[in-house]
């Protein structure tokens, strides 16, 4: 695998592009900038931006930490799994998903359709990024960043079976990695 063009963009795989669906959807562990680079593509793209999350607590009408704390991770995965199906089969825009989207076997199935992009980060500028964990409910209890770096090495193989491309998000803006995504979809 080369970087595409000298940028941090890495192709993994070949994607055919549908009429229907996300333009983008992007994934990675928490705090890798999914929805605030997902925000800029969108906007220089002129197409909607959703990030599944927020999709999830308008539908449940709760935070995502309470429905972890009443209903359990089990539930709050049943009903991710509902509501990213809908989002990648409705949205056209720019779409990010929470870091555990990828856990679930249906949802990695649905994304071998979709231009999925990985945002990568070092453990090292996860700490900054993620603070004390609060709000992250897979990171709360003692030590949030041991935490982070146990759950995205669980994850990384469904990130990168689920991925057409990884993206190097180390000390570089999201400015930049917006515009380095932009680039690669209007060559499509």
């Amino acid at each position: 695998m080369s970087p595409d063009q000298g940028t941090r963009l890495t192709r993994l795989r070949a994607v055919e592009f549908h009429e229907q669906g996300p333009r983008l959807v992007l994934v990675g562990p928490m705090g890798a900038g999914k929805s605030t680079v997902g925000r800029l593509v969108a906007t220089a793209l002129d197409v909607p931006f959703l990030d599944s999350d927020a999709e999830i607590e308008r539908e449940a009408g709760q935070a995502i930490p309470e429905i972890f704390a009443e209903r359990g991770e089990e539930h709050f995965r049943v009903l991710e799994e509902r509501v990213i199906a809908r989002l990648l089969a409705e949205h056209d825009g720019v779409l990010a998903l929470g870091g555990g989207a990828v856990t679930t076997p249906a949802t990695r199935a649905r994304l071998n359709r979709a231009p999925v992009v990985r945002l990568v980060l070092d453990p090292a500028l996860a700490k900054k990024r993620i603070g004390n964990g609060k709000g992250r409910p897979v990171l709360a209890g003692e030590d949030p960043l041991a935490r982070w770096i146990k759950v995205s090495r669980e994850r990384e193989p469904f990130f990168a079976e689920v991925s057409t491309w990884a993206l190097d998000t180390n000390d570089i803006s999201p400015e930049e990695l917006a515009s380095t995504l932009v680039r690669e979809l209007c060559r499509r």
